[in-house]
């Protein structure tokens, strides 16, 4: 199973709310992962298949090892889905 971290820059609050509207929109799209979040200071020693959050935070996490998706609005669900479906088609 596929693991998403969702990213932000102090608090846990915005990546928590971006957090549910993964979980929404992979249940909408049928696609199983575990999706957690996290501040981006521990993201950075955390283990994920992908990263995601704002492009001005997870810019910081790309390493050309892991897959980074950086989102100009981290509330745009259709931003979100779009980029999820491009991860999972590649796969």
């Amino acid at each position: 199973m596929k693991k998403i971290l969702v990213v932000c820059g102090n608090g846990l609050g915005s990546s928590f709310i971006v957090e549910m509207n993964v979980k929404k929109i992979l249940g909408e799209l049928g696609i199983q992962a575990e999706v957690s979040h996290t501040d981006l200071a521990t993201s950075k020693t955390e283990s994920a298949d992908v990263y995601l959050g704002s492009k001005d935070i997870v810019g910081q996490l790309e390493d050309g090892k892991r897959y980074v998706i950086g989102l100009q609005n981290i509330l745009n669900q259709s931003e979100i889905k779009e980029a999820l479906q491009q991860y999972f088609t590649k796969e």
